[in-house]
């Protein structure tokens, strides 16, 4: 069974940058797409950003759009997104995705990714 960790969140003042990875346990990752998906108390997951397997190929949530980047070291088992000029709003535990299926890891399919992180706070301070 792949495990995916999140590293990398914390507290950031308004407009500041934080970049976060996810490390798989499994070389496997190298052919699986790869999601970030926010969350904040009450409210429901939302999708963030999404890489191809490849890598050639990102996906981003309009929100974010211009100001989060996606990557992946598939030497490194690794995702990571770089997030600058933070706003408050993006507040969040932030979890990591896997799965084949590109359209899943964009939360864009009826089923859940097949993998996910224990999640990493990311706090955007005013």
């Amino acid at each position: 069974q792949m495990q995916l960790v999140e590293s990398g969140g914390g507290l950031v003042q308004a407009g500041g940058s934080l970049r976060l990875s996810c490390a798989a346990s499994e070389r496997t990752f190298r052919n699986y797409a790869a999601g970030w998906f926010r969350q904040v108390p009450g409210k429901e997951r939302e999708f963030v950003a999404a890489i191809s397997w490849t890598g050639g190929s990102t996906y981003y949530a309009d929100s974010v759009k211009g100001r989060f980047t996606i990557s992946r070291n598939n030497a490194k088992n690794t995702v990571y997104v770089q997030m600058n000029s933070l706003k408050p709003e993006d507040t969040a535990v932030y979890y990591c995705a896997a799965d084949p299926d590109i359209t899943t890891a964009q939360g864009r399919s009826e089923r859940l990714p097949g993998y996910w992180g224990q999640g990493t706070q990311v706090t955007v301070s005013s």
